[in-house]
């Protein structure tokens, strides 16, 4: 059946949307802007940190800076999910692009930590929503079998920004001021606005589906538990430690907390994250990759920087640019892999094949040493970059073809949702180990050679500290680092390995040739489009009337990813 014909008649409070090509374009226009807006703002603060914390006199507050807008979009992606699938999308995009950019202009104007703190989480309120609902637009507007190439580009964003964020931080703060790491969001996102203001015309209707509160409240305290645990510079800086009773307190009411958000999913009539969706194959090996992407890739990203600066010298700045090849790894394969997923449907190879590089890219960075070739590391960045980019989007592509068309901001949110918390997680547990291995070392350096250190100690060491110190004692600093990083990317493997052994049960379900809008009946297709499918469709003896695009059981449960999920895949791309 083609696109056109398998529209639902529209109700009189539920307006049809024509997606032509020009529309598309507009939007994803939006789309791409406001995404980037969110991913580098994840990034771009860290590298002006130590200037905001001099200016502001709040050394004590900094580690929540970045906690607080991590947090912030945590909590805020399984809202913005579930409310777009219950009363549209368009007023919650408008609504994110809002809150990031007054944000932005608050942070900007901050004149102490604890207001720089509080416009951060409102950041990172909007910025989550940026992130789900620009996925799942696409998902709406956009069917599954020509989704690849429009969400490679937005995969390759993250890319982009991890790599840019330090480098613009760098330069916006040795510059203009550390405030213009805030002001230049201003621009585009008003730019962002009154795009989609105009050319985002999404269906909105009332819901009389009732709220899950219960869900919304225990899910908000157990993500914050969990963060906040993980988060241990916000902790250690606040003076607790693994002994304290307030520590093991909340560890506690963390571990309540999810067990009181799993109880209360299983009891609402409409959850904030449904359990049946985890009897989905689909969706649930993807958001298991997801979570073990997440632990592995932030883990990687995290200290990577710190040891260029303090074995080349480099600042914050130019540490930014030798990590580029990681940025043109991922963009490269993340645009390549959707192009040809879209126009060959299948997609199962691409996760496999880019965790297989992954893992390869981990193994070779365990053999980093202080003097090595930064063509050696370019490489071995580049090769990490590309496996990257082969998974992220693609699982995602999988897991939206995999749902109800009414699910689709749900089931985008939850996938992202257990990234985040793996990537919270997986960076805690890696900079443990490697700030534990570190200590270690660089004590075993200064006790070898105390003369030599020139009252430089092992907190008060600075790329440009460490550069002027004399042989063999610079040269064993920056060993000390590299013999503290190297190794720690072998506990990263297995984690790898497991996310490849899933990859390779991921379900191959045919890529829908349906927009979720015009799944839903909200949407029509290009009207050209829809007439030239119609005609192919009826000279191929198809049937005119209207089919089912997604199957529930008699309790409203999806599928289990089995039989039924491809049957259901086959007639909405059918």
């Amino acid at each position: 059946m083609s696109s056109g014909s398998a529209a639902a008649p529209a109700t009189p409070d539920k307006p049809v949307v024509v997606l032509t090509k020009r529309t598309v374009w507009l939007i994803f226009g939006a789309l791409m802007a406001s995404m980037f807006l969110s991913s580098l703002d994840q990034t771009i603060v860290g590298t002006a940190m130590p200037t905001i914390v001099g200016e502001l006199n709040g050394v004590e507050h900094q580690g929540w800076v970045i906690t607080a807008y991590i947090l912030a979009v945590a909590i805020g992606m399984p809202l913005y999910g579930k409310f777009g699938d219950l009363m549209g999308r368009r007023w919650p995009f408008l609504v994110a692009i809002g809150l990031f950019t007054l944000a932005s202009v608050g942070a900007a104007l901050s004149q102490n930590m604890i207001e720089l703190v509080l416009w951060r989480a409102v950041q990172g309120l909007g910025g989550g929503g940026l992130m789900i609902l620009s996925q799942s637009i696409i998902a709406d507007i956009v069917p599954a079998s020509e989704r690849g190439k429009y969400m490679g580009p937005l995969g390759a964003l993250f890319g982009i920004s991890a790599v840019l964020g330090p480098l613009m931080g760098g330069w916006l703060t040795e510059g203009p001021g550390w405030r213009w790491t805030f002001w230049i969001n201003l621009p585009v996102g008003v730019a962002a606005f009154v795009i989609a203001w105009f050319a985002l015309k999404l269906p909105s209707h009332r819901s009389s589906r009732p709220i899950d509160w219960g869900g919304i409240v225990t899910m908000a305290v157990a993500t914050t538990g969990i963060v906040l645990v993980t988060s241990w510079e916000s902790l250690s800086s606040a003076g607790y430690d693994w002994t304290d009773w307030r520590l093991s307190g909340l560890v506690v009411l963390t571990l309540a907390a999810v067990a009181a958000f799993i109880l209360v999913e299983t009891r609402v009539a409409e959850p904030l994250i449904p359990l049946r969706l985890f009897k989905n194959r689909t969706f649930t090996i993807t958001t298991l990759i997801g979570l073990v992407l997440g632990m592995g890739m932030f883990s990687a990203m995290a200290m990577i920087p710190t040891f260029l600066q303090m074995s080349t010298g480099a600042g914050v700045t130019e540490s930014g640019w030798l990590m580029l090849p990681m940025m043109a790894g991922m963009m490269l394969t993340s645009i390549v892999s959707g192009f040809a997923i879209s126009k060959t449907g299948k997609y199962k190879a691409y996760p496999v094949a880019g965790l297989i590089v992954v893992a390869l890219a981990m193994v070779w960075l365990t053999g980093l040493t202080g003097d090595m070739s930064m063509w050696t590391f370019g490489a071995m960045i580049f090769t990490l970059g590309a496996g990257m980019g082969l998974v992220m989007q693609t699982i995602v592509l999988a897991v939206q073809n995999a749902v109800d068309p009414h699910e689709l901001g749900t089931a985008t949110s939850a996938n992202n949702f257990f990234r985040e918390i793996g990537a919270a997680v997986g960076s805690a547990l890696f900079t443990t180990i490697f700030t534990t291995r570190l200590t270690d070392n660089l004590t075993d350096v200064f006790a070898g050679a105390p003369e030599a250190a020139g009252g430089a100690g092992e907190s008060s060491l600075t790329p440009g500290v460490v550069q002027s110190l004399p042989e063999p004692l610079k040269s064993g600093i920056i060993d000390a680092y590299a013999d503290a990083l190297a190794p720690s990317f072998w506990y990263l493997v297995p984690l790898v390995l497991v996310g490849l052994v899933l990859a390779f049960f991921l379900p191959v379900i045919k890529l829908s040739d349906v927009a979720g809008m015009v799944a839903r009946g909200e949407a029509v297709g290009d009207p050209a489009t829809s007439a030239a499918a119609d005609e192919a469709a009826v000279a191929e003896g198809a049937s005119d009337a209207p089919v089912a695009v997604a199957s529930r059981g008699t309790d409203g449960a999806d599928d289990d990813g089995g039989p039924g999920s491809r049957e259901r895949a086959d007639i909405v791309g059918s």
